[in-house]
C-alpha cells in the first residue's frame, strides 16, 4: 500500500463531531471527485475502498440519499477502483446546493464560503479533499504533496484556505488540471496535523527525524574527510620543504628548536600538527608547531628564491 493509501485509509475513518463539518467534507470530496450528469445524476469515483465507504456513509447519514455501487478491476493495472452512483432523486439538488456544489448560476468553481467559516470546517473540507485527489510521497524519498483539482477558481481558493489555516502552498496548471503543492516536509506534517492524520503524521515525523540525524552525520564525515585530506597535502608541502633543506643545506642550517620539528615530521609525515607537538620533548602546543612550521616553509621559499635569481 502507497503511503497515500495509509493516509487515506486513516482518514476515512475518522468521523467529525459536528454535522457541518460532515458537510465540509463531503462537499471537498465530490468537489474534486464527483461527476453530474443528466437530470442531476451524481457520480464519484475513487481507487481507494475507504474512500468509497466514507462517502457512502456521508451521503446516507447527511442527506439520506439513495446510493448505489459498482466494483470495477483495470485490466490494464490490475486494480480496483469504485464508482458511487447517486440517481436523480428527491432531495439531491437540494442537498448539492446545500453542499456548495450548485449555485443559482449553475456550478460553483470555487469553495463556498459558508462551508468553511469555522476551522474545524476548513480542516474537514481539506480532508475532504485530500480524500478526492490527495497524493502525498513515501516519505522515504522526497517530502512532496499535491491536490489535484480541475478548475483555476478552485485551486486559488485551496491556496487562500490553506494559508489561512498556516500552511503555505502554491498553484500550478498541469495538462488539464490545476495542482496545488506543498513543499517541505514542515507544512506537510502541519496539513497531516490538520486534517486528523495523527498516525501518519508521526510515521512521517520518524523518517524526517531519521533523515535529519543521517544528513548530520554524512555532513560530519564529508567535513572531517576534507579537513583530513588538507592535513595531509599540508603535511607532505612541510615534508618536501624540510628535504629540500636538508638535501641542500643540511639540517645543522635550521635553528636547534626547528631540527626538532623537522625530525620528527620526517619521521611521522602522516600525523596531525597536535599529535606532532605530542611527539616532541617537551611536548608543544598546536600553535606552537604550526609557527614553526610555518618558519620552516618560510627558509626553504627564501632558498628557492635566492636559486632564482642565480
Amino acid at each position: 500500500m502507497s503511503f497515500t493509501a495509509e493516509v487515506k485509509d486513516e482518514l476515512s475513518r475518522l468521523v467529525p463531531d459536528h454535522v457541518s463539518c460532515c458537510k465540509a467534507e463531503l462537499s471537498g470530496l465530490i468537489r474534486i471527485q464527483g461527476k453530474l450528469s443528466g437530470n442531476y445524476r451524481l457520480e464519484i469515483t475513487t481507487e481507494t475502498a475507504p474512500v468509497a465507504r466514507a462517502a457512502v456513509r456521508l451521503l446516507h447519514g447527511i442527506y439520506h440519499l439513495k446510493t448505489e455501487i459498482t466494483t470495477r478491476r483495470s485490466v490494464l493495472h490490475k486494480t480496483y477502483n469504485y464508482l458511487i452512483t447517486v440517481p436523480s432523486q428527491i432531495g439531491l439538488e437540494d442537498a448539492l446546493k446545500n453542499l456548495g456544489i450548485l449555485s443559482a448560476s449553475g456550478l460553483e468553481m470555487g469553495i463556498y464560503p459558508h462551508l468553511v467559516q469555522k476551522p474545524c470546517c476548513a480542516a474537514s473540507y481539506l480532508r475532504g479533499v485530500f480524500l478526492g485527489g490527495g497524493f502525498i510521497a513515501n516519505p522515504q524519498g522526497d517530502f512532496h504533496f499535491e491536490l489535484t483539482c480541475d478548475h483555476e477558481n478552485l485551486a486559488n481558493d485551496l491556496v487562500g484556505l490553506l494559508l489561512h489555516m498556516g500552511i503555505p502552498s502554491r498553484s500550478v496548471s498541469r495538462r488539464s488540471a490545476w495542482i496545488v503543492y506543498i513543499k517541505g516536509a514542515e507544512p506537510i506534517l502541519d496539513f497531516l496535523t490538520l486534517v486528523g492524520a495523527h498516525r501518519s503524521m508521526l510515521v512521517m515525523e520518524n523518517v524526517r527525524v531519521t533523515k535529519s540525524v543521517r544528513n548530520d552525520v554524512n555532513r560530519r564525515l564529508n567535513a572531517e574527510m576534507a579537513n583530513q585530506a588538507k592535513s595531509i597535502d599540508a603535511a607532505m608541502e612541510q615534508v618536501k620543504a624540510i628535504r629540500l633543506l636538508v638535501e641542500k643545506r643540511g639540517i645543522d642550517s635550521l635553528p636547534p628548536a626547528l631540527q626538532e620539528l623537522a625530525l620528527l615530521r620526517l619521521s611521522h609525515p602522516d600525523v596531525s600538527l597536535r599529535e606532532l607537538g605530542e611527539l616532541a620533548n617537551p611536548p608543544l602546543t598546536k600553535s606552537a608547531v604550526y609557527h614553526r612550521v610555518r618558519r620552516i616553509e618560510a627558509i626553504a621559499d627564501e632558498y628557492w628564491k635566492r636559486e632564482a635569481v642565480l
